[in-house]
């Protein structure tokens, strides 16, 4: 790790640790859902959709709960779709509303995967105390735009 240089200011280094960090832990994620065609944010998808349950979610539901911003929701529920893993349809209550449901096959790839996913956060933070990995939640909150 490069040592710090007197011309750097700490919000500079602070966003680069944050940034690296945040690479590593992700790139074993991308490396987990590779067998099964899955990205990040297709994943992150699933999830939403499992956590809606059979109500489902609106694409702007979907878009204000990913992690990651995509600007293009539709795109990424029309692959996920032409895979079978959610279906889509118009809300009995409002025709105009479109709505999205995680299918039987998509619970059935989250839970398959699901295991894995919690060994590999473990893994990779399984070493921190409960108290660090408090402050650390906090202190990223903190850190987050607009949260103060």
């Amino acid at each position: 790790m490069p040592s710090r240089t007197k011309s750097r200011p700490r919000t500079v280094e602070a966003f680069l640790a944050i940034v690296r960090v945040s690479e590593e832990l992700q790139r074993e994620f991308v490396e987990l859902f590779k067998d099964d065609r899955l990205s990040l944010t297709q994943y992150n998808v699933l999830r939403i959709l499992r956590g809606a349950g059979p109500v489902g979610a609106t694409c702007s539901d979907v878009a204000n709960s990913l992690i990651r911003h995509d600007p293009d929701v539709t795109r990424l529920l029309d692959g996920l779709d032409r895979r079978g893993l959610v279906d889509r349809g118009r809300d009995s209550r409002d025709r105009r509303v479109v709505r999205t449901r995680i299918t039987e096959a998509g619970e059935a790839l989250l839970a398959k995967l699901d295991g894995p996913v919690q060994a590999l956060h473990t893994r990779q933070l399984g070493h921190v105390s409960e108290k660090r990995l408090t402050e650390l939640v906090a202190l990223l909150e903190e850190a987050r735009p607009g949260s103060s």
